[in-house]
Formats: structure tokens, C-alpha cells, sequence
């Protein structure tokens, strides 16, 4: 799945979502009172910006140049560089905390990058991925307009794992993490216009699909989504309730007293 020009899109449509974690990752990480932290994956800075404002010395990590845009754009002093998984230009042990919300599901190989991720972080690291995402909603709208699902392009067996919270514990077990698995329920509250506009700029897996289908085949998904959307919005707003997994692991002996004791579920490792 390629995210190329996608920045202002994902910037007006799912970065709101994607914040939903951002509360519950403060909480685990503890009071910013001027540590490092380096947020990879940023996207168009939402969380990044929000880590700035309570106290942390933030370094956002995007490789892609639409997102930084976006990200520029909204949130002018936010420091960011194009460093991607699985080679970032840190050395080790660099920041405080390290972060990748929704990143490890999108990259091609989790298990380096779960690694990198663990390589540059000298305290805590916590990464999250989708125990149940948007994807489901646009199952409905292709099977509703009575169109054939995208195949998808599942990782090779021996870089996937199961997308569950389980299945996270398991991966980052393999790399040398500790993870405390919590997951997180919340649910978003969404005008069905945000969400289309995630399609038309070709966001994510449904952006993708619809950018394969030709002028007849898009006009029924539309139709199927206005359908879907009518149906269950109350207030013009659509709610939509999504879980994430949430894995912060603490990287090493340290200060251990600057992570919170908040943070459900951790334990030392």
C-alpha cells in the first residue's frame, strides 16, 4: 500500500482517529518535563504536536513528503525528518521514549522494524496497531454495492503476525521487547463526508480499492457508502468503535520512576 501524496487526505480525514490513542500513551510514558522523545511514523504531526505540548522535546520521524507537508503546514514548529523504519539515522539509546502508533502494520518487515524501534529508545518504547479498524466498515460498503473485496497484499508468512493483541505481544517478544499488552476501545464520532474524503485521496486500503475501480464500479461504492452512512449516522456524525493493541515495553534498569505508574499494565522486563 503506497501512501504517496496521501498527506492532506490522512491530515483531514483519519489523523483523527489515529489520535485517539494519543491520551492513554501520555499516561503510559508518564510527565514530558523536557525528555526526548521521537515519534516515528508521524504522519501530519497530530500526535507529535500534542507529546510538544505536554512537556516533551519531540523529534517526528515521516519518510513521506505529503505527510511532512501536512504536517508543516499545521503545525510549524514541530521538528521533523524523513527517517523510515527499518534504518533510522539515531544512535542508539538516543531518546527517552520512542513511539510508532499504527506503524508496524504497515511496514514490510515488523520484526526490523520493532527492533529499530527498541535500538534508539533508551527508557520506554510503545508501539500500537488495529485489533479492529476502519477496514471492516468498507467491507460492508463493497460487499453492500456488490462488488469483488481487494485480494490485499498480505505480508510472506515468515514477516506477518496475527493482528491481535496476542499476536503483537508475540512479535515484539521475538525481538527482545517486553511488552505489557493493554488494548484500547474508544469510539469516533465521524461526518460521513471525512470519511469519503479518505477514498478520494487515497487513503489506506479503501482509498487504494477505490482508485482500481472504473467509473460505473465507483459510482455503485459511492452509493453503497451514502446508503451505509445514512443508515447509522445520528446528528450527522457516524460512530465508529475501533480497538488498538497498545505495547510500551521499558527498554533497560534506568530511571524507572519517570514512567508512570498509571500506565496499565506495565511491567518491568
Amino acid at each position: 500500500m503506497s501512501w504517496a501524496g496521501t498527506g492532506e487526505a490522512f491530515a483531514a480525514s483519519y489523523a483523527a482517529l489515529c489520535a485517539g490513542t494519543g491520551e492513554r500513551l501520555r499516561e503510559i510514558a508518564g510527565p514530558g518535563r523536557g525528555r526526548t522523545l521521537l515519534d516515528v511514523g508521524a504522519g501530519d504531526g497530530t500526535l507529535a504536536a500534542a507529546w510538544t505540548d505536554a512537556g516533551w522535546r519531540v523529534t517526528a520521524a515521516e519518510p513521506e513528503p505529503s505527510m511532512r507537508e501536512a504536517a508543516r503546514a499545521r503545525h510549524p514548529k514541530l521538528k521533523l525528518v524523513r527517517d523510515a523504519l527499518p534504518d533510522l539515522s539515531f544512535d542508539d539509546d538516543r531518546f527517552d521514549v520512542v513511539t510508532a502508533n499504527f506503524v508496524l502494520n504497515h511496514v514490510p518487515d515488523p520484526r526490523a522494524a520493532a527492533a529499530e524501534l527498541r535500538r534508539v529508545a533508551r527508557d520506554l518504547v510503545i508501539a500500537t496497531t488495529w485489533s479492529a479498524s476502519p477496514t471492516a466498515l468498507w467491507g460492508e460498503v463493497t460487499a453492500r454495492a456488490g462488488l469483488a473485496p481487494a485480494s490485499g497484499s498480505r505480508l510472506p508468512p515468515e514477516k506477518d503476525f496475527a493482528r491481535t493483541a496476542e499476536g503483537l505481544r508475540r512479535m515484539l517478544t521475538e525481538v527482545g521487547w517486553h511488552p505489557a499488552v493493554t488494548e484500547l476501545t474508544w469510539t469516533w464520532h465521524v461526518e460521513p463526508e471525512v470519511l469519503w474524503r479518505s477514498v478520494t485521496g487515497g487513503v489506506a486500503g479503501a482509498g487504494a480499492f477505490y482508485a482500481t475501480l472504473a467509473g460505473a464500479d465507483r459510482a455503485r461504492f459511492q452509493m453503497a457508502f451514502d446508503e451505509l452512512t445514512a443508515d447509522r449516522s445520528e446528528g450527522g456524525r457516524m460512530p465508529m468503535t475501533q480497538t488498538a493493541a497498545i505495547a510500551p515495553s521499558i527498554c533497560a534498569e534506568g530511571d524507572r520512576s519517570r514512567v508512570s505508574a498509571s500506565g496499565p499494565g506495565i511491567r518491568h522486563g
